[in-house]
């Protein structure tokens, strides 16, 4: 048998940026939440409180367990079956909802130059969601050749936008005065929820960690660079589109097209559109690349049906994983986005909970095991530094059950998902009470 082909760092830097990010798209809406003078104050913080410990959360634990199924895994080996089972189930139905958001924001940025498109959403939906499947049952290494690809022609529109206006206007560039003051709650909580879902994900990159050519050192370098080009891109899109004039209203709904037509013209509207579409194809197919490792893993220690560990007899892919994943998203791309976006934030909050738990209590029973990657803070200093994003995500959650509309709505639902995870439980040790640990 020929060994497993392995990605190396470039294209795992790449891999990781859509994993998590795949540019900017997705922030549009921040001006309308946040305001001119919250919107930055956010965009910093925000990932500084949400990110950074789960960054550093994914690299102690990935270092000490760089194996197929990731975050599943430590959280099984940490606090047993049951919440391993739970930590695979949330993940699993939050990247459903994750998923079913690129398809629709592919037909967006298409509909710039052919607006007819939009009246066919369904099957160009369909269309991306299959075609991201063939290309994972192929596996990692063809994914992190596109994604490479896909990588280079998001950011390059960005990087000549942004040349082009401090060209021109780096002078008359006033920042305004950060401040939440006057921010009603709900809109806080929107804000949060937008730059949440912006930059999460970054435990998803770990589920494939045995088909990364030295896993410990090569995540080290990919997850820094990832998480500073998605910063700074983030940091320098939303500034410049605040400097150009344009209306908040105007850029939720258009995009950030929009922007760079006020800036240089149509032309680099029709670049950073044509940008949007690549950002949507390369996030989905890193997306799921993560996800299908999941159910695999999961089935083979029984907590799933036996047939989505089959692998690809030639690519040695979990295709049926990756096809099953494929026919729910299929069903569920008719979503709107901002509901979408709630749940999508909540239900992966619950999930990233436990790998908080699990590095702390690992931390305790086995203070010897080796990490070549470690926190340099004690138990009770990880107890703190979990806090931060914890406040983060119950801030966010209560503004959105103060909203009026969806957003409660969205909010309810993604409670109940996450109690789906204990019926589904009890379900599974009815009939296999040897997995009850």
């Amino acid at each position: 048998m020929p060994p497993l082909k392995k990605i190396r760092v470039v294209q795992l830097i790449a891999v990781i940026f859509f994993t998590v990010s795949g540019g900017p798209y997705g922030l549009e809406p921040l001006l309308t939440y946040a305001g001119e003078h919250a919107a930055l104050l956010l965009l910093l913080l925000t990932p500084l409180l949400w990110d950074v410990p789960a960054i550093f959360t994914v690299l102690e634990l990935n270092s000490m367990m760089p194996v197929t199924g990731g975050y599943y895994k430590w959280v099984k080996h940490a606090l047993g079956t049951r919440w391993g089972f739970y930590e695979g189930w949330w993940t699993w139905l939050y990247t459903f909802v994750d998923l079913a958001i690129y398809p629709g924001l592919f037909v967006l940025y298409a509909s710039y130059f052919f607006p007819v498109l939009a009246e066919y959403r369904i099957p160009i939906c369909l269309c991306v969601v299959w075609a991201s499947a063939g290309l994972n049952i192929l596996g990692i290494v063809p994914v992190g050749k596109t994604s490479l690809v896909l990588g280079v022609l998001v950011v390059s529109p960005f990087l000549i936008l942004f040349a082009i206006f401090f060209y021109h206007h780096l002078q008359a560039v006033s920042i305004p005065a950060p401040s939440l003051k006057g921010l009603p709650f709900p809109s806080l909580g929107m804000a949060l929820y937008t730059v949440m879902w912006n930059c999460l994900g970054w435990d998803n990159v770990t589920t494939y960690a045995e088909e990364v050519e030295k896993p410990v050192k090569s995540y080290l370098v990919s997850i820094f660079s990832a998480f500073a080009l998605v910063i700074v891109l983030y940091f320098l899109i939303i500034l410049v589109s605040q400097q150009s004039g344009i209306n908040a209203s105007i850029l939720s709904k258009s995009g950030f097209p929009a922007v760079a037509e006020l800036i240089a013209g149509k032309w680099l509207g029709g670049l950073i559109a044509l940008a949007g579409m690549a950002s949507s194809l390369g996030i989905y197919a890193a997306v799921l690349l993560s996800v299908s490792r999941v159910p695999k893993v999961m089935a083979d220690d029984d907590l799933l049906p036996k047939r989505l560990n089959r692998e690809h007899p030639r690519f040695k892919t979990p295709y049926i994983s990756i096809i099953v994943c494929s026919i729910v998203v299929s069903f569920m791309i008719l979503w709107p986005f901002g509901d979408l976006l709630i749940i999508d934030v909540t239900v992966y909050g619950a999930g990233l909970s436990l790998e908080y738990i699990s590095l702390i209590k690992l931390r305790i029973a086995e203070p010897l095991l080796h990490r070549p990657f470690k926190i340099s803070l004690n138990v009770t200093g990880l107890c703190l530094m979990v806090l931060l994003p914890v406040t983060v995500y119950f801030v966010a959650l209560a503004a959105a059950f103060s909203s009026e509309g969806n957003g409660v709505w969205a909010a309810i639902f993604a409670i109940t998902a996450l109690a789906s995870a204990e019926l589904v439980w009890r379900l599974i040790i009815w009939k296999k009470p040897y997995l009850k640990v």
